[in-house]
C-alpha cells in the first residue's frame, strides 16, 4: 500500500473523528449546564432550554446511523439507540435523551478511535523502515535513499547504523543486533560470508554489505505484509446485546399497537413505550467498558480494540514471546568457574580491567557484574582487541586475555582446555601468562517478576502457556525449565504467525504477549494481543488491541480478571434489564403503571446498570 494513500486514508478517518468528537464536548457541555442550572438556580425552563440543543447534538449521529442502516436494510444496535432517544426526546425528556446519547456516541467514539490506531500500523512500519544507505561508487562513498538499492550494491554500514536492506558481508567484522527481527536476545557476530538483514543494527565494526534482494523482497518488508495480512483475516467478536436487537423493536410495537387497539388507552401504550425504551440493554455494555477502561489506565494498560476485553475471557492458551518479554534481553554473568589460583573476586577484577576498554555486549557484561559487587578496577597496558577472538592486555604486569574458546585454546597450547557443560549459556574464557584460570557464563536473565505470575497464571486458571523465541534450543530450554512452561525454539516471525493461526484453527483461544517487530505478525494474528509498551516497538504497539505501558507482567493476570469481572458484569445488567422490562412492560399493558411512575422506574433502572458497572473500577485495587 502507497505510504501518501495510508496518509490520506488516515487524514480522512482523522477528520470524522474530530468532527464527531467536536459535537460529542459541546453537547456533553451544555448537558453539564442544563444539570447545574437547574440544581444550582432551579431554573427549569432555561434548563430544557440547553439540554434539548444538547440532546440534538449528542443524538443526531445516533438517528443518522440508524436511517443509514435501515436505508441498507440491517437492523443493528443503531435502531435500538435512536428508538430509545427518540422516544425520550418526544415525551420532552431532553436531559435522558441526551444522557442515552451521550453514552452511546461516546462509546462509538471510543470504538473509532481504536480502528484508526490499528490502521497506523502500516504507516508505523514505513517509519521503522531502514530510509538511507551509503553505497560505494566510482568516486566513493554515496548516501541515497534505501529504497533505491538494487541487488549487487555494496554498501558500507558503520557501528550504530541501520542496515538497509537483506545481503552477505565481503569485509569486515561486527555484531549485529537482530532482536528486533528474529527475536534472538544476543547479538549475532558477523563475518564476510554472513547473512544479513535490512532493519537490523550494527554494533561494534564497520561492515561491508553486497545487498542480495530488492528492498520490496527485504525480510523486513515480508514482517509488514504479515501484519496487513493478518488483521484482514481477524473476526470481530459480536457484541452479546446484538443478538437479539433484529426482533425486540418490532415486537414492542406490534404489543403496544395491539394494547391500544383493543384498550383506546393511550396511556398504557405511553407506558408501555416508556418502559421498554432499551436504554438499560444499551447502557449494558458501553458503561461496563468504561468503567473497565478506567481501571486499566490507572494501572498503565491501555486497551485500544474494546472487543479485546470480552474475547479475553475465553482464552485458554497464552504464547509469550521470550526476548524483552519474559527476559531482559540483556546479557548477565549466571555462574563463574575459577580455578585454584584466584578467587572469583580476584577473576573478575582481572578480566574486568580488560574489558573496560571494550564495547563488545559480553565485555559490559562482565564489567557491569564488576560494578555490582563494587570491585576496584586495576589500570591496564598494551590493551589490544582481536575482533572475533577477544582481548588482552597487562594488568599489574601479569599478561591476561579474555575471549573465546578456540583464541585461548591458541595462546595456551600447553594448557588444554576442559569442556564446560552450561547449557544455553554464552562462555568467556580467561587466562593468566598463557595459562587458563577461569570461566564466565553468560546468559539472557529472566524478568524478576516472570517466573511468579507464569505459576499464578497456570494455578489460577487451566491455562495452556507456551514460549516461542528464535533462539538457539539450549538457551531457550533453560529459560523454559526456570519459568515451567512449554517452548518453542529457533523460529522466525513468520512461524510465529503460522504457530498461532495453528492453535486457533485447532479451536483454542489465543492470547499473544510480545514487544518486538518479530512479534507483530503474530500479535496482528491473536485473538487477543498484548505489548510491551514501555520496552517494546512502534510495530507491536501499533499491531496488539492490549498495551502495558510498563514491564510489570502482573498486568497480564490483571488483564484476565478484568475480563471476566467485565464479561460478568455486562450479563448481570443484561439479564436484570430484560427482567425489568418484561416484568415492567406487561404490568403497563395492565394499566397497573401510569407514564410518570414508568419514566420514574426507568431512570432508577438506568442508575442500577450504572451502579453495578462502576463496581469495575475497584478491579486491580492491590495492584495499585
Amino acid at each position: 500500500m502507497p505510504h501518501g494513500f495510508v496518509r490520506d486514508m488516515l487524514k480522512t478517518d482523522n477528520e470524522n473523528f474530530r468532527l464527531q468528537l467536536g459535537a460529542c464536548l459541546l453537547g456533553s457541555l451544555l448537558l453539564g449546564i442544563s444539570y447545574i442550572s437547574n440544581f444550582l438556580f432551579d431554573y427549569p425552563e432555561f434548563s430544557a432550554f440547553v439540554s434539548l440543543p444538547a440532546a440534538v447534538l449528542l443524538g443526531a449521529p445516533l438517528v443518522y446511523n440508524a436511517l443509514k442502516d435501515l436505508w441498507l436494510n440491517r437492523i443493528e444496535m443503531n435502531e435500538l439507540a435512536a428508538l430509545s432517544f427518540v422516544a425520550s426526546l418526544a415525551s420532552s425528556q431532553y436531559k435522558v435523551a441526551a444522557l442515552i446519547a451521550l453514552f452511546l456516541v461516546g462509546s462509538q467514539l471510543i470504538e473509532y478511535r481504536s480502528q484508526l490506531g490499528a490502521q497506523k500500523n502500516l504507516e508505523a512500519l514505513l517509519k521503522l523502515s531502514p530510509r538511507k544507505a551509503w553505497v560505494q561508487t566510482r568516486n566513493g562513498l554515496k548516501e541515497i535513499d534505501a529504497a533505491e538499492l538494487a541487488p549487487g550494491d555494496i554498501v558500507q554500514v558503520r557501528p550504530g547504523d541501520q542496515i538497509p536492506g537483506d545481503g552477505t558481508v565481503i569485509d569486515g567484522f561486527s555484531t549485529v543486533d537482530e532482536s528486533a527481527l528474529t527475536g534472538e536476545s544476543l547479538p549475532i557476530e558477523k563475518q564476510p560470508g554472513n547473512k544479513v538483514f535490512g532493519g537490523t543494527i550494527n554494533q561494534t565494526g564497520v561492515l561491508t554489505i553486497r545487498v542480495t534482494v530488492q528492498v520490496h523482497d527485504s525480510t523486513f518488508a515480508k514482517i509488514q505484509g504479515l501484519i496487513t495480512q493478518a488483521q484482514k483475516n481477524q473476526t470481530p467478536v459480536t457484541r452479546l446485546a446484538n443478538r437479539y436487537v433484529s426482533w425486540y423493536t418490532p415486537i414492542i410495537l406490534m404489543c403496544a399497537a395491539i394494547v391500544l387497539f383493543f384498550t383506546h388507552d393511550i396511556d398504557r401504550a405511553i407506558a408501555m413505550l416508556i418502559v421498554a425504551c432499551p436504554c438499560t440493554i444499551i447502557l449494558s455494555t458501553p458503561t461496563a467498558l468504561v468503567a473497565a477502561l478506567s481501571a486499566a489506565a490507572r494501572l498503565g494498560v491501555i486497551v485500544k480494540n474494546l472487543h479485546f476485553l470480552e474475547v479475553a475471557n475465553r482464552i485458554n492458551t497464552l504464547m509469550f514471546d521470550k526476548t524483552g518479554t519474559l527476559t531482559t534481553g540483556q546479557l548477565s554473568i549466571t555462574s563463574i568457574n575459577a580455578s585454584e589460583e584466584v578467587n572469583e573476586d580476584e577473576l573478575l577484577t582481572l578480566a574486568a580491567s580488560i574489558e573496560q576498554y571494550s564495547t563488545h555486549p559480553v565485555a559490559k557484561a562482565v564489567v557491569a557484574e564488576a560494578e555490582k559487587r563494587n570491585l576496584k578496577l586495576w589500570n591496564t597496558l598494551d590493551v589490544k582487541e582481536k575482533p572475533g577472538c577477544g582481548i588482552q592486555g597487562k594488568v599489574k604486569g601479569e599478561s591476561i586475555a579474555v575471549g573465546r574458546r578456540n583464541w585461548i585454546e591458541q595462546l595456551c597450547p600447553e594448557c588444554p582446555l576442559q569442556e564446560i557443560n552450561a547449557s544455553g549459556t554464552t562462555r568467556l574464557y580467561v587466562a593468566q601468562n598463557n595459562r587458563l584460570i577461569g570461566v564466565f557464563h553468560l546468559a539472557d536473565t529472566i524478568r524478576p517478576d516472570a517466573t511468579a505470575v507464569i505459576r499464578g497464571l497456570q494455578n489460577q486458571s487451566d491455562l495452556q502457556i507456551i514460549m516461542l523465541t528464535g533462539d538457539q534450543h539450549a538457551a531457550a530450554k533453560r529459560i523454559a525449565e526456570q519459568l515451567s512452561c512449554d517452548v518453542e525454539s529457533e523460529i522466525m516471525p513468520d512461524q510465529k504467525m503460522a504457530r498461532v493461526e495453528k492453535a486457533r484453527r485447532s479451536g483454542a483461544v489465543v492470547g499473544v504477549v510480545g514487544d518486538g517487530v518479530n512479534d507483530a505478525p503474530a500479535l496482528a494474528a491473536g485473538d487477543v494481543s498484548i505489548a510491551m509498551g514501555a520496552a517494546g516497538s512502534d510495530v507491536a504497539i501499533h499491531s496488539a488491541g492490549i498495551i502495558l505501558m510498563n514491564n510489570k507482567l502482573d498486568r497480564i493476570a490483571f488483564i484476565l480478571n478484568l475480563s471476566h469481572r467485565v464479561v460478568a458484569t455486562i450479563r448481570q445488567n443484561l439479564i436484570f434489564s430484560t427482567l425489568f422490562i418484561l416484568t415492567l412492560f406487561w404490568l403497563s399493558a395492565g394499566g397497573a403503571i401510569s407514564p410518570v411512575l414508568a419514566a420514574i422506574l426507568h431512570t432508577s433502572s438506568s442508575l442500577f446498570v450504572v451502579f453495578n458497572s462502576a463496581r469495575l473500577l475497584r478491579v486491580g485495587e492491590e495492584l495499585s
